[in-house]
């Protein structure tokens, strides 16, 4: 399988390694982004679409593991942790709050790239979101628009990004922080007025959902047939 153009971001503070792993990677035919440190890393989660991430795990500030979590509070990207802690609890910690794979330092840059391939040859397998069944109707998100109900009805620009947000995990909960960042509101009030439109036209009843479902505490998640 291909996975030619699929992008990944490197996030460590030494340079040396970021800039061996970015050269190593694109030769190999990947999109590379990088970050020294986490917060340039949330910028750019914030910014940028991601198939795969890399983390170092000790870095100054915010470290590996805090990241991973902060990760994981929006999204299920697949992550693989770069660690120089060898011990069996450390890698158990990493793979209990959210990492996929490790792979400890020092490290041979092709068993890094047959991992990788390894985790997008599974995520690739998940199925093509771009129609979505929800009982009768059918969400085409490609084409902006419901079928079959009484009439097609036309989705607008805020209600497609919401939807392709929450259909990339269907049954995860994505946080209301994350989608007001991820959409580009400065106010809660647009979040909640866009997903009560969303819901009037998905829903039969649109108080009661049986779809587009407020996580409380959480944010929102969408399940699908």
């Amino acid at each position: 399988m291909s996975f030619s153009m699929s992008h990944i971001l490197i996030v460590d503070d030494d340079d040396k390694i970021r800039n061996l792993l970015k050269d190593f990677l694109t030769e190999n035919s990947f999109l590379i982004s990088t970050a020294a440190d986490a917060m340039e890393a949330l910028e750019k989660l914030n910014s940028l679409s991601f198939d795969l991430i890399i983390i170092d795990i000790m870095m100054p500030g915010m470290d590996g593991y805090e990241l991973t979590k902060k990760i994981r509070e929006s999204t299920l990207i697949p992550l693989i942790h770069l660690t120089a802690m060898g011990k069996t609890e450390n890698i158990i910690h990493g793979l209990e709050i959210g990492a996929d794979d490790y792979i400890s330092k020092p490290f041979e840059p092709k068993e890094l790239l047959l991992r990788i391939k390894n985790i997008l040859n599974k995520t690739s397998k998940k199925p093509n979101k771009e129609k979505i069944q929800l009982d009768s109707l059918i969400l085409d998100l490609k084409n902006g628009k419901i079928i079959g109900g009484d009439k097609d009805l036309s989705l607008n620009d805020n209600e497609l990004k919401i939807l392709s947000i929450l259909s990339s995990q269907p049954g995860e909960s994505f946080s209301r922080e994350h989608l007001i960042k991820s959409l580009g509101f400065t106010q809660e009030r647009t979040l909640d007025v866009c997903v009560n439109r969303l819901r009037k036209k998905i829903e039969k009843n649109p108080k009661i959902p049986k779809f587009l479902k407020t996580k409380r505490g959480s944010g929102y998640v969408l399940w699908i047939n």
